[in-house]
């Protein structure tokens, strides 16, 4: 089957590249750059030489696939998407521009109106633990923010199981790749070395992709931290009754006993006793932990994820197996490492 990377000088992107280029099923064809037209893939990603030959095309000679995966800057192939919808038979798009349903909301996250309004509410969630049966025909799929993905899957088990009631307090801890490969001052390590920058402290943007998969409102703030890779969030919720450990313990196994790269983690012993990103790096889990505290009415929901991973590039890897009826696993079996 022809793949193609449409935005593929990127972090996201080149984890595309990495996992395309080993998977089973598929033929990595083409990765666009508007930058990098004729230079050779791995002069950018290093960690591919020796594993591919290709070389970045411009976006116009796309060409026909049979899927296309979308990592491009957000906002930038909002307009432009019609015409890949063209050329390709599935699109996956790792971009923000289709992860909101109303347009009004779009607005007013991103502070301007979609250029394509007309587009959103057509894409599937792609996140396989609560839109599994849709995507087995979606042949167009947004994949939602890092910080998002591993809010949802902390919280979903909760709201699921009406253990939850009001506000959702989200707060979320990035590594610096999360910026992007081309972040600006505030990215150089010199600016991010030794600190724990709070740069969105009463509001995100993956807030509403949050509000829009659990019904609940959400106050959100983020902080960059010193960490190349990863996602933490600690999610805190006030409980219609009191909630044991035990209760919350049984609730994440049910919901998440089934699936590939959702562990449960929550232990009074040993190194890593609650999610923890450094141990991801590189694989498409996502981690998810609690603590109770029946007190007070208030249960604390903790996710870990590589950002790169299962909160981008991992995500749609696995989002396009199942699109294609292969084993949800394929190209994706990689562990992490420890220690790190």
């Amino acid at each position: 089957m022809r793949a193609a990377v449409l935005g593929g000088a990127g972090y996201i992107g080149g984890e595309l590249v990495r996992l395309l280029v080993g998977h089973p099923h598929v033929q990595l064809a083409t990765v666009t750059s508007t930058r990098l037209g004729g230079r050779r893939v791995d002069s950018v990603h290093p960690n591919l030489r020796g594993a591919t030959d290709l070389t970045f095309t411009a976006p116009a000679d796309l060409g026909r696939h049979d899927v296309v995966l979308v990592a491009t800057p957000h906002l930038r192939d909002a307009a432009e998407m019609a015409g890949v919808l063209e050329r390709a038979a599935v699109v996956i798009d790792l971009t923000a521009d289709h992860r909101l349903t109303d347009p009004a909301a779009y607005v007013r996250h991103y502070g301007t109106e979609h250029p394509a309004p007309d587009l959103l509410g057509t894409f599937c969630r792609g996140l396989p633990e609560s839109h599994r049966e849709q995507l087995r025909t979606a042949d167009r799929v947004s994949v939602p923010g890092c910080m998002a993905t591993a809010a949802i899957l902390a919280l979903g088990p909760l709201v699921a199981d009406g253990l939850v009631d009001g506000t959702l307090s989200v707060d979320a801890r990035t590594g610096s790749s999360g910026s992007g490969a081309t972040s600006g001052d505030a990215g150089r390590h010199a600016e991010r070395a030794g600190t724990m920058r709070v740069f969105a402290p009463a509001g995100h943007r993956h807030a509403a992709e949050i509000e829009q998969a659990l019904g609940h409102q959400v106050a959100m703030s983020a902080t960059g931290v010193e960490a190349v890779r990863g996602v933490q969030v600690l999610c805190r919720a006030a409980t219609r009754a009191p909630v044991t450990e035990r209760d919350l313990r049984a609730s994440y196994r049910r919901h998440y006993a089934a699936e590939p790269f959702v562990r449960v983690v929550a232990r009074s012993r040993g190194l890593y006793r609650q999610p923890e990103p450094k141990i991801l790096s590189g694989s498409n889990f996502c981690d998810v932990g609690f603590a109770a505290l029946p007190e007070l009415d208030i249960v604390v929901a903790i996710a870990a994820l590589d950002n790169l991973m299962k909160g981008g590039a991992g995500n749609a890897v696995q989002c396009m197996n199942i699109r294609f009826g292969w084993p949800e696993t394929s190209g994706l079996e990689f562990l992490g490492l420890h220690p790190v």
